[in-house]
């Protein structure tokens, strides 16, 4: 699955916006397994001291036993930080409530906006073969996210389909470009992600036209849609891809998925039917 010509190097996703409640572990957990149903090895580096994509992905809090924060600050050894999920094809970082300490800590080390990048491009990474890492960012523009931002290639902003939608994205794109013009030159926007789309609701309707006037091609042609079945997963430990594989949400991820594996090359485009 592996893009030959990406040898041995998987593509950084972060998917960030500083805004909670957007969506963004949900895409974090169901937008992995979609790509692992399509072969790719995925690894998740959960780097929200919440540690929902962890709880979401199965993995108990008694199990992390090490988890993002020591990969950011101690280096412990990768077999010991990166743990297999329920999902073929699909593993985590998991992270845990030490984190909301890390940017204090971080503060005091010269290379404090690095350690990601370097964590994720050290010896022993390539072994597993990941095809993509998608980092979960924490719901804020502190020291973790910019530690994502300078680590991965691009950035897969969710945009929750509802009032002042498009106003909150201002700050993300600021630093998005402060980070290009200083640790990051080759970062790029993946796009941004229309979730809890109700196309029966005007209001939906009106972001999503909003958002493509604006934002042209930078919107996903995906949307995800309000869906209780994409809700529900989490308390089951699982993506909804596994909880419900028929459920739109489902169906919503998938599409997402291939859309980005076809953009990445990492998988064929479909020739449309005649």
């Amino acid at each position: 699955m592996s893009d030959s010509n990406r040898p041995g190097k998987p593509l950084i996703l972060a998917i960030a916006n500083q805004k909670g409640g957007v969506g963004k572990t949900t895409t974090a957990i169901n937008l992995a397994a979609g790509l692992a149903e399509l072969g790719a090895r995925i690894l998740v580096v959960d780097l929200d001291p919440q540690g929902n994509a962890s709880t979401g992905l199965g993995i108990e809090a008694p199990d992390r036993l090490k988890t993002s924060y020591d990969l950011l600050l101690d280096r412990p050894d990768l077999d010991e930080v990166v743990l297999p999920t329920r999902t073929d094809n699909l593993f985590i970082c998991p992270a845990n409530a030490d984190l909301a300490s890390a940017d204090i800590e971080l503060a005091a080390n010269e290379k404090r906006s690095q350690l990601l990048r370097e964590a994720l491009r050290q010896q022993g990474m390539e072994r597993f073969g990941f095809d993509y890492i998608l980092i979960d960012c924490p719901p804020s523009l502190s020291l973790l996210t910019v530690n994502a931002l300078i680590a991965c290639d691009s950035v897969l902003v969710p945009l929750q389909s509802e009032f002042f939608a498009l106003e909150g994205l201002s700050q993300l794109m600021l630093t998005i470009r402060e980070v290009r013009g200083t640790a990051n030159p080759a970062l790029k926007i993946e796009g941004v992600l229309l979730t809890m789309y109700d196309k029966r609701n005007n209001l939906s309707q009106l972001v999503e036209g909003d958002a493509r006037q604006n934002l042209g091609d930078l919107v996903f042609r995906t949307m995800i849609p309000r869906n209780v079945r994409v809700s529900e997963a989490p308390s089951y430990a699982l993506p909804v891809l596994s909880y419900d594989p028929t459920s739109k949400g489902s169906e919503a991820y998938r599409a997402l998925a291939r859309e980005i594996a076809v953009r990445h090359g990492l998988v064929a485009q479909q020739e449309p039917a005649l």
